[in-house]
């Protein structure tokens, strides 16, 4: 211990910065020895040991540390051995939602929907690469030179995407998107301002009523959040199967199968795809299908599940607006590679799709609800759209946070019939109108 410390043993001393590196890393050799043979144990378990193992360094080099120096190189340790090193304090707050590691000595958070730097930082990138390997590991997964790419998630769900050399230029990255440890709510979504009550009533509505439901929105817009929250106002009596490329969803059903997709092995065979998943589920009887994302040929296989007596499915997908999300859909549609006619894909996506509900990150940070709109059906080639509630930017205030309001369109959609069927009679104030100022929707003007 002498010689690591590089002090003599009397009289006692404080250590700086340097040496309390020194003695941290000694600490870690010793007890990464000390606890491999009994396994993983969990902080709880870790903590007296570490705490003795420090008293017996500090009293044989007679070292003097403050009380608050002391906790932090305990805590430090304890993030080194069963957490994940130095970004395992920024995963325990819960004001952060994002952690971005771009190489060992930047790394950002995301706060309240903006970006910023931290004094956080690794060792080196062996540093970055031995929490990569702790995150994948459990999984079965594994990153290195030929295969430099993964996701993954961590026991609470956060996905995790991690990007290693010859990939990653300036070192191993990591972008962790937490998952929030609470279950979200729809209390908690109009606690936010992200919907309004009537939009949540109206939402709830239409889930139950079995309409098929496209959540679209960019990166980090809340897709998943709202795809929880919607989830959850399934019945408990439907039997649900979700698919995922990794579990984030939480929902509360009992008849409830869970899917996740999987990767390639080390020979890039043997990959279990969502694609896979969404034929495979058809075939499992369920009543509701709820696919955490579609990204490829995927769509087209949703689309007739949708078509074919699964009703009342949920998915999401990336797109910044609801004319946009229909787009996007042609286009995955056909990249299932049936060589498909562009209108005989409208046509599917406009019989299959009920409602798109928009979500987006504005300016300031904030998440909300911008769109939900209907999908009405075909005019000619196109794909007839109608919006029922519509957010409308008023401003900024004086701290720069956007000012507006979600507000009804004072159009009741044509699925009006099938709402009341399942036993919603929505106010007619819920779409912005009285009963005597609601349009007749044989007449009412489309976009």
């Amino acid at each position: 211990m002498m010689g690591v410390l590089e002090r003599p043993v009397s009289p006692p001393v404080t250590l700086n910065s340097e040496q309390i590196a020194r003695l941290r890393g000694w600490l870690l050799d010793q007890l990464s020895s000390d606890i491999a043979p009994s396994g993983p144990l969990a902080g709880d378990e870790l903590r007296p040991r570490i705490a003795a193992r420090l008293q017996q360094a500090y009293e044989s080099a007679q070292v003097k540390l403050s009380p608050d120096v002391r906790e932090a190189l305990l805590r430090e340790l304890l993030d080194e051995l069963v957490g994940y090193g130095p970004i395992q304090s920024l995963l325990d707050d819960p004001t952060i939602s994002e952690v971005m590691v771009n190489g060992p000595r930047r790394v950002f958070i995301e706060r309240g929907g903006k970006v910023e730097a931290t004094q956080v930082h690794f060792e080196d990138d062996n540093h970055v690469l031995r929490v990569i390997d702790r995150i994948v590991s459990p999984l079965g997964r594994r990153v290195d030179y030929d295969s430099p790419l993964v996701d993954a998630r961590l026991p609470d769900g956060s996905r995790v995407n991690a990007v290693v050399a010859p990939v990653a230029l300036d070192g191993p990255s990591i972008t962790i998107r937490k998952f929030a440890r609470k279950k979200p709510t729809v209390e908690d979504l109009i606690g936010y301002g992200s919907i309004t009550p009537d939009m949540a009533e109206f939402l709830r509505a239409c889930v139950i009523a079995r309409l098929n439901i496209v959540i679209s929105g960019g990166t980090g817009s809340g897709k998943t959040t709202l795809l929880n929250v919607l989830s959850n106002f399934i019945p408990e009596a439907d039997r649900i199967v979700t698919i995922e490329d990794s579990a984030e969803l939480k929902l509360s059903q009992i008849n409830l199968v869970r899917l996740e997709a999987k990767p390639p092995n080390v020979e890039g065979k043997n990959a279990v795809t969502i694609r896979d998943l969404v034929r495979n589920a058809l075939r499992m009887r369920p009543e509701r299908i709820v696919v955490g994302e579609v990204r490829g040929g995927e769509a087209l296989d949703m689309l007739q599940a949708m078509n074919t007596g699964h009703d009342g499915s949920l998915t999401t997908l990336h797109a910044n607006s609801p004319r946009d999300a229909i787009s996007r859909m042609e286009t995955l549609a056909l990249m299932a590679g049936l060589d498909l006619p562009q209108q005989v894909v409208r046509e599917q996506i406009a019989a299959a799709v009920d409602l798109i509900v928009q979500q987006a990150r504005l300016e300031d940070g904030s998440r909300k609800v911008t769109h939900i709109t209907e999908v009405a059906g075909m005019e000619g080639n196109i794909v007839t759209l109608t919006d029922v509630f519509k957010f409308r930017e008023e401003g900024r205030s004086p701290e720069g946070k956007v000012i507006g309001q979600m507000r009804p369109t004072g159009i009741r959609p044509l699925f009006g019939e099938r709402l009341k069927a399942a036993g919603f009679d929505l106010k007619p104030e819920i779409f912005g109108a009285s009963q005597s100022e609601i349009l007749d929707p044989r007449n009412r003007r489309r976009r």
